[in-house]
């Protein structure tokens, strides 16, 4: 049943408690993006046991193609749900339905878009990404397959980002958790019962991903605060600009990963041919790592995620004092996550290795140096990660995106570039905890001023 305007005039994100509303918005998402990182910790434990660790290997140099149909969906997904939370901070919920109905037509076309030039252009890309010639074949077979599954994936997380702005996480979370369970379930059927190895755990990725996706579709005619026509849903390429430009510090974040990828995967590539682990073990050992620790980024994007909608909210409502409760509460949680988080990863390295399958005493020599090393200083990056979705949240992208560019582009990359030159292969190692410092500096600046701005117009 439609419900009337002055029924949605009160909306809880402008009046309910700060702390009652992130747990509301914030643990369904951590949950769903945690179920949802299991496509990729699944995938690699199943793997590691039915291959081994050069299927490992293989899989981490297709990983960059997740991670940018990562950047597309968050860049739509976040754009259109932070646009849709500032249009019901000022009540204008006809703009609001617009946003929701040209954002799901954007995250199709881009999604269908991008899988094709995955398929056209597979090998070419695999080699750029530093594909060795004895995990080619794997990387192959695993990138083509889960290509197909890149437009549901855009699509599905988009339509999750607008679902909870909708004011619906749980709904949200579930169309997530659905295809996770999924892909649990069918992995070690495929790649043991069927035996088709990666190519297996990449089909149980696809079908799970839809799956995901149809039930994130039938929430489309259930959204509570506006009502979307049938003429909202096209390909406004008036909206795409405003759009791209207000999600893209999640986006650019995420490319920033996938070039952070390609240059460190080159690099242990040739420095690690130059040492005792050779060129392999620190592709699969570095892979395994970041995947793990994809599982505490899962926590804190969830956490991001849940933040978003109440920062947009209440910024575009004028209610500033809420916004900067919202984002010290979010920064308390995140902080507290991922100093656990590195009490793990710090003091019990080999427990978390040995979940994805054996390897001889060399990779688990560099698996754990990495693993100690490279998330050093996890909680910096946590809080680099809110600060610059709080600017993305409230109508400030580019700040957000020069935040999110920062650590990952202008100051690892040339550090990984020039410290092997002086540490060999474990400048790469070093690069990491180096960059996420400087990072941190100049985030710190941009938030106290900003802080101290929305002081001056808190009411």
């Amino acid at each position: 049943m439609e419900e009337t305007p002055a029924a949605r005039k009160e909306n809880p994100l402008g009046t309910e408690r700060i702390s009652t509303l992130l747990r509301k918005f914030a643990v369904p998402s951590v949950i769903a993006m945690l179920v949802s990182s299991l496509y990729n910790v699944v995938d690699q434990i199943f793997i590691g046991w039915g291959v081994g660790p050069l299927g490992n290997a293989a899989t981490n140099v297709a990983f960059p193609f997740t991670t940018i149909c990562m950047a597309i969906a968050l860049t739509l997904g976040i754009g259109s749900a932070a646009r849709f939370s500032l249009h019901l901070g000022k009540k204008e919920e006809d703009e609001a339905a617009k946003v929701a109905g040209a954002g799901f037509c954007m995250m199709l076309f881009f999604g269908i878009i991008y899988a094709v030039i995955i398929e056209i252009f597979l090998k070419q890309m695999l080699t750029a990404f530093g594909a060795t010639e004895a995990i080619f074949d794997y990387a192959t077979q695993y990138a083509g397959i889960t290509a197909i599954g890149m437009p549901m994936l855009i699509t599905m997380n988009g339509l999750s980002n607008l679902t909870r702005a909708d004011g619906s996480p749980l709904y949200s979370m579930m169309s997530m958790v659905v295809g996770a369970v999924i892909n649990t379930i069918l992995d070690p059927i495929f790649i043991f019962v069927f035996g088709w190895g990666v190519a297996g755990a990449a089909w149980a990725t696809v079908i799970g991903q839809a799956a995901s996706l149809i039930t994130a579709l039938l929430y489309i005619p259930r959204f509570k605060r506006v009502t979307l026509k049938k003429e909202y849903f096209k390909l406004d390429f008036k909206q795409i600009g405003t759009t791209v430009t207000m999600g893209m510090s999640q986006g650019l974040n995420q490319i920033a990963i996938t070039v952070v990828q390609v240059v460190a995967n080159r690099s242990l590539v040739y420095y690690g041919a130059l040492s005792a682990y050779g060129s392999d073990i620190p592709l699969a050992g570095s892979g395994i790592v970041m995947k793990v620790n994809g599982i505490i980024f899962s926590i804190i994007i969830g956490i991001n995620q849940g933040m978003q909608p109440i920062i947009g909210f209440n910024y575009g409502a004028k209610k500033y004092s809420r916004v900067k409760k919202t984002y010290f509460g979010a920064m308390a949680a995140v902080l507290a996550i991922t100093i656990l988080g590195l009490f793990v990863f710090e003091f019990f390295p080999h427990i978390v290795l040995h979940a994805f399958g054996k390897g001889d005493p060399l990779y688990f020599e560099f698996s754990i140096k990495f693993m100690r090393t490279v998330l050093c200083t996890l909680p910096l990056v946590a809080a680099q990660i809110t600060s610059a979705n709080l600017f993305s949240s409230i109508g400030k992208p580019v700040k957000g995106a020069l935040l999110s560019l920062a650590r990952s582009v202008f100051f690892f990359i040339p550090a990984v570039l020039i410290l092997p030159l002086f540490f060999a292969l474990d400048g790469i190692l070093y690069a990491g905890p180096l960059s996420d410092i400087l990072g941190a500096i100049l985030v710190a600046v941009f938030i106290i001023i900003e802080l101290k701005k929305m002081g001056k117009n808190t009411n």
